[in-house]
């Protein structure tokens, strides 16, 4: 299951990410938005929550900072 803590944590972020997307025009949210259109909210935040964690998994694991895809692709 996971330590709670971390999970309540991740949960309240990616709420806060959707709440960002959908009051302003946040580029590259282009996945967040079609996922929203779909699927209820917090569905949509469990999903983006997941995604983070995911990405964080893998930086703790290979000991890299984040690279911001946007750049990484220029």
């Amino acid at each position: 299951m996971g330590q709670r803590d971390i999970r309540t944590l991740l949960v309240s972020g990616a709420m806060a990410v959707l709440q960002a997307v959908e009051r302003f025009d946040i580029p590259n949210s282009g996945w967040l938005k079609r996922l929203r259109a779909r699927k209820p909210r917090m569905v949509a935040a469990i999903a983006l929550a997941n995604k983070m964690a995911r990405a964080l998994c893998a930086m703790l694991t290979k000991q890299e900072d984040y690279r911001n895809p946007v750049a990484a692709m220029a």
